[in-house]
């Protein structure tokens, strides 16, 4: 990847528990622009762990992150500021219930960026028809479908015109046939030139639109590289292990 390095991780580490817990364990990673890092791992890896770090959603109890050039973790940082260009999907949408599709679309570009209402409707109706959901902007949340919500997340995001994109098990929570609408989303970000850090356990997501695939376990990385060399030839045993039994 030519990009510039749009974010660097150091050295990361995250406890819990008083230190009892390393959920992180000396972590460094770098994610280009325009790149699709796909993490990959069992559960407890730290894979949510890393990603939430990005954006200090969790704070490290080590390291340091630098995000366009700024180390997010130093002391005298506005945080909100740059979270406003890390777009950030849930596993369970975290759509406000009481707020049309519209205005939980609406409501961050015109309070955090001070777009004027209108200009901020005409981007969320144009992400709407996107994902073919321009006729949903006046249900609420409890109207539309878990695809539907997550589709909505993403582009809500999108209004926000971010940098990259943070996905923690977007479609974890979905049943089965509702996966796939969401991942068509994904896949148009990622032909589009979004730069994006998705955790995942899609692993035909992962072989298909990842340029990366780091796969995690027991708080640290143990192994990352294209998705063909790491899915068709893994070098670790633990990496060995957890493909046979998740493919």
């Amino acid at each position: 990847m030519s990009g510039k390095v749009l974010i660097q991780v150091k050295d990361l580490e995250k406890h819990f528990d008083g230190g009892g817990i390393h959920a992180l364990d000396g972590v460094s990673a770098q994610i280009r622009q325009g790149e699709v890092v796909v993490v990959i791992g069992p559960s407890g890896s730290g894979k949510s762990t890393f990603l939430r770090c990005l954006n200090l959603l969790e704070r490290p109890t080590a390291g340091t992150i630098t995000f366009d050039g700024v180390d997010i973790t130093g002391r005298d940082v506005d945080i909100d500021l740059h979270r406003q260009k890390m777009g950030m999907v849930f596993q369970h949408f975290n759509l406000f219930p009481h707020m049309t599709i519209l205005e939980n679309m609406t409501l961050a570009p015109i309070k955090l960026l001070h777009k004027s209402r209108e200009e901020a409707e005409k981007k969320a109706l144009a992400l709407l028809e996107r994902v073919g959901l321009q006729d949903r902007a006046a249900a609420y949340p409890s109207q539309l479908s878990g695809g539907q919500k997550q589709r909505i997340a993403i582009v809500r995001a999108l209004c926000m015109e971010p940098e990259v994109m943070l996905f923690d098990e977007p479609t974890s929570a979905l049943d089965p046939e509702m996966v796939g609408e969401v991942l068509e989303v994904m896949r148009d970000l990622a032909h589009e030139g979004m730069t994006m850090v998705v955790v995942t356990h899609e692993m035909g997501f992962a072989r298909e639109v990842g340029s990366r695939v780091i796969f995690m376990a027991d708080g640290v990385i143990v192994e990352e590289g294209a998705p063909a060399a790491l899915f068709d030839a893994p070098k670790s045993d633990r990496l060995k292990q957890f493909l046979a039994k998740v493919l």
